[in-house]
């Protein structure tokens, strides 16, 4: 199996004083239904405290064959995880790695690429029928969208309502889906598809 990285949520307990990396279950188990082998990447390199030496030498000596950036956090709540996930995509880039952005994901990519993020309603616990190039029905849990499509990048969905639900990048291997796939009841068999057709041979 190829190595995936998977960027992770950060959840606050102030009353335990603790700061933890958390990743849901599913997506490791939507992963491996791929024939991925998922590995968590640590928020706590703190990519910004030695100039990302420390984030270097972990990615680069784990090298990972793709990367997932998860869901959950609004972009900007969390700088620890703001700088691990702009470094990952640093990293994707310069190495032309895979890259697979969900819901937030999306967000950190169309952000990243200069694009603002506007509130949206109607977008939380529902369903939506996509239309373009990605025609299917899928879940929501999101409260923001991008505002615009990044530049070098192309629409592959949009909702009823118009909001963009999927973006694919002009050259280099990434995407972004705006749903959750380790959220459906049975994990789609279009998901697992698509994500083995970016992502590459295992």
């Amino acid at each position: 199996m190829k190595v995936v990285a998977v960027s992770q949520r950060v959840d606050d307990y102030p009353d335990r004083n603790e700061r933890r990396d958390a990743l849901d279950q599913r997506l490791i188990e939507f992963l491996l239904a791929a024939g991925y082998l998922p590995m968590p990447v640590p928020n706590s390199l703190f990519a910004e405290r030695d100039g990302g030496e420390t984030f270097e030498q972990w990615i680069t000596q784990n090298a990972p064959h793709a990367i997932v950036l998860s869901g959950g956090n609004d972009v900007g709540s969390c700088r620890s995880r703001d700088f691990t996930e702009n470094s990952l995509l640093d990293y994707a880039e310069h190495n032309l790695v895979p890259v697979m952005g969900i819901c937030r994901g999306m967000q950190v990519i169309g952000v990243r690429a200069g694009v603002e993020l506007r509130t949206v309603a109607g977008h939380v616990r529902t369903r939506h029928t996509l239309s373009g190039e990605i025609v299917r029905n899928v879940n929501s849990y999101h409260n923001h969208v991008l505002a615009a499509c990044p530049a070098g990048f192309d629409v592959w969905a949009r909702s009823a309502d118009g909001e963009i639900e999927a973006i694919r990048h002009q050259t280099l291997p990434w995407e972004g889906w705006m749903w959750h796939p380790e959220r459906e009841p049975t994990f789609a068999v279009d998901d697992i598809a698509r994500l083995k057709k970016l992502l590459g041979d295992h």
